[in-house]
């Protein structure tokens, strides 16, 4: 049977969604397994979720193993292959489970019967949760497909189960104790399930706004003093503030944001509005009067409309209305300062999300929906997190005494009057994404060793959704952007329009850095769901890459298409993976040639200059280093494919992953041969893969060379200091001496690499 991996991994939008519905934690747990073992076609899938308190791994859901066993099977970590997996952060596969030095048989399981074994962690960042396992009868069943599969939903589901880790303390006896001073007792504990509007995690006091200061548009109270001057003049201020806003936002936010004052500014100035209320000024109204009458109005008219954009505008109207009564009667709340509230309403204005922001609120739950397209706009844009809930949320005596609420607008829950193990586990989260962030907040613009040798640090990208991780970390540009997993994840090869908005988007993400996009590198351990599957032999050694491209050139010419047409009016670099001869490199540049003929006489915008690069990836490429250096524009070592080829070892093989040795002597002595050959040329080079995050190797690196290096974004605050920590004279020197050591323990030595 074939394994539905693709729709596995486009279904990860389904599970998370499964947390929502009704069925409870279990309920939800149970589909996630169901799921997995559907798609993988798998006989066992199990979730383990991990027990901080106890340091061990409960089996918490599963399907396919003996169901007495769940809740009370419980693995210390590192113990058996599923231990191992989270203890070591990596994902553990065993073609026959039983033979595994890992392996721990489990009386009463059933698992006997199941050899095929694939373990991945569940992980938020560096924190363990927990892991996802599948099993099956058939040795050898799972492949290095299936671990990227499992790696994909791991990390979508990582928030998700998280949450799920969390919540399902409030369900356990032991955990409804006697919370600490300052909280509510536990009768009061409970859950309300709303609807996301803004992502994000808060906690602090309740504070109720529902009917602060709104009831006095109504009020028939009026300030018979007040006179057409002072209405003019609160005109004039309203103005000014909208100006301020709109100024405010324009610097922090999107178009589309301003465009919420842009409409208040052309109500303010309509004549049927302020002109309105200004004639009834001088019929004899008191302004104030004048402008609740009017606001009455425009609100009754928009809100009973049958136009969904024409009742939106009821907000506009009454903050508008708002604003003006304010300003007349120069009433303000300009200096409440919402430090560690919760802010709970029931209608929201466009100004008060700003409001709230700039006084410091924590987050925000709005009662009864009614929420905005520009609410929710202005709430992502100031990372306000956002909950709309249909029921009241607090009681009259709570609206009084203002609770402690945990709002957890990743899932949608509203916590109330929670015990302190369940605050201080949410703290703890709050704590983790704090100094993943001060970590990013420390990485400088730049990075240079100690002695001024200038390196650049660049981030690898798989998918659109890591981004935002790059720019934060401040990586110097995307050194290596795999295409491959658009078409990995669809069951058909990505049209030349749906490939160029991927590449316009990963190209504007980075508008003054270098992009470096790969052409599909598939075949080996990355095979195209929708293409007809070749039997080899030797996958890794067979139709892959560059080869694979070059054997189906309708499907590269519409990628570079795709990705010439994103690369107009900017600088575009193009490499080509697994090159084994120039001549490999001179058809590929010819047929980018042909597409920017085909694209000029279509009179499609495209970049005509663009610099074509080799990732330098078999032992070949680094014998025609320096030719290849001469027909290209730049060389990017692909160290993991290179380790592999060179030494002659599966990476993906456990049987032999000892012998898969980063700091082998021939795979050192090939890495500064390229960067010679770069050098003699003049070309930059690069290195990606495993080793530009291995700190140990880094130093030889340096000084051989290299000094460019992609990786995953989050390493970049790590390795930015060991970099910034070296002498370059001395690695230079270091480089020199390794480079003439014939074996690895005496490179071991050198290193300080503990075998």
């Amino acid at each position: 049977m074939k394994k539905d991996t693709v729709d596995l991994i486009c279904s990860v939008g389904e599970l998370a969604s499964l947390f929502e519905s009704d069925a409870g934690l279990k309920g939800f747990l149970q589909k996630v397994v169901s799921l997995v073992a559907y798609h993988m076609k798998a006989a066992v899938c199990s979730v383990y979720m991990f027990d901080e308190a106890t340091g061990e791994l409960v089996l918490t859901a599963n399907q396919g193993l003996n169901p007495d066993c769940v809740g009370t099977l419980r693995l210390k970590l590192g113990e058996g292959i599923t231990g191992r997996a989270v203890k070591e952060l990596r994902a553990i596969r065993e073609g026959r489970g039983s033979s595994s030095p890992f392996y721990k048989y489990i009386p009463g399981t059933g698992e006997e019967r199941y050899e095929a074994f694939l373990a991945v962690p569940i992980l938020n960042g560096n924190q363990r949760v927990g892991a996802l396992v599948v099993q099956d009868p058939q040795p050898d069943y799972f492949d290095d497909n299936d671990v990227k599969a499992l790696r994909a939903i791991t990390s979508q589901l990582a928030n998700t189960i998280e949450s799920a880790k969390l919540l399902m303390s409030l369900h356990e006896p032991a955990a409804l104790i006697t919370p600490s001073a300052g909280f509510f007792a536990p009768s009061s504990t409970r859950i309300i399930h709303g609807i996301v509007a803004c992502e994000g995690i808060a906690m602090g006091r309740a504070l109720d706004i529902t009917a602060n200061d709104q009831g006095w548009l109504t009020d028939t109270a009026s300030a018979s003093s007040l006179t057409e001057d002072d209405f003019l003049r609160a005109l004039r201020k309203t103005e000014e503030q909208l100006a301020e806003l709109q100024r405010q936002l324009g610097e922090r936010m999107s178009d589309v944001a301003t465009l919420v004052f842009d409409a208040h500014v052309l109500i303010l100035k309509d004549s049927g509005f302020s002109g309105e209320m200004q004639t009834r000024i001088r019929q004899g109204n008191p302004p104030d009067q004048a402008i609740r009458n009017v606001i009455q109005m425009y609100v009754d008219l928009f809100s009973n409309s049958s136009n969904s954009s024409l009742r939106e505008k009821t907000h506009d109207v009454r903050d508008l209305g708002l604003r003006l009564l304010s300003n007349l009667l120069m009433r303000t709340s300009e200096s409440a300062d919402y430090h560690g509230r919760i802010i709970v309403a029931d209608d929201l204005l466009p100004s008060d999300i700003l409001k709230l922001s700039a006084q410091r609120a924590e987050g925000v739950v709005l009662i009864g929906g009614g929420v905005t397209a520009h609410i929710s706009v202005l709430a992502r844009s100031l990372h306000m997190p956002l909950v709309i809930v249909k029921e009241a949320l607090l009681t009259k005596e709570e609206k009084a005494q203002g609770p402690f609420i945990i709002l957890d607008a990743d899932q949608g829950h509203v916590l109330i009057n929670q015990t302190s193990d369940v605050i201080h586990q949410y703290q703890s989260l709050l704590n983790a994404r704090a100094d993943g962030d001060s970590a990013a907040a420390l990485v400088a613009p730049s990075t240079t060793t100690r002695d001024g040798q200038r390196i650049r640090l660049m981030a690898n990208i798989n998918l659109l959704s890591e981004l935002p991780s790059a720019q934060r970390f401040k990586a110097e540009g995307i050194g290596l952007y795999r295409s491959e997993f658009p078409f990995i994840v669809r069951k058909s090869i990505p049209t030349e329009e749906e490939q160029f908005r991927i590449y316009r988007k990963v190209l504007e993400s980075m508008p003054d850095q270098e992009v470096l996009l790969r052409t599909l590198d598939v075949g080996g351990d990355k095979m195209l769901p929708f293409f007809p599957a070749v039997s080899e032999a030797n996958p890794f050694l067979g139709l892959r890459a560059l080869r694979f491209s070059l054997r189906n050139k309708d499907i590269l010419i519409q990628q570079l298409r795709a990705m010439l047409r994103a690369g107009a009016a900017r600088p575009l670099s193009i490499m080509f993976p697994l090159v084994m001869a120039v001549e490999d490199f001179e058809e590929a540049r010819e047929v980018v040639q042909a597409c920017i003929r085909a694209l000029k006489d279509e009179q499609l915008p495209c970049n005509e200059t663009p610099r074509l690069g080799v990732m330098i990836e078999v032992p070949s490429a680094v014998e025609l280093a320096v030719e290849l250096a001469r027909a290209s524009d730049f060389l990017c070592i692909g160290s993991n494919d290179l380790i592999q080829y060179t030494l002659a070892v599966d990476r993906t093989n456990p049987n032999i992953a000892n012998l898969f040795i980063p700091h082998h002597p021939a795979v050192l002595r090939a890495i500064k041969r390229v960067a010679e050959a770069a050098t003699s040329q003049g070309k930059p080079i690069s290195l990606c893969g495993d080793m530009a995050t291995d700190e140990r190797i880094i130093p030889f690196l340096v000084g051989a060379g290299i000094h460019a290096f992609s990786m995953d974004p989050k390493h970049i605050p790590r390795i930015q200091q060991v970099i910034a920590a070296l002498s370059f004279k001395d690695v230079c020197r270091l480089a020199g001496e390794i480079i003439n050591l014939g074996s690895v323990k005496a490179v071991e030595a050198r290193l300080s690499i503990t075998p």
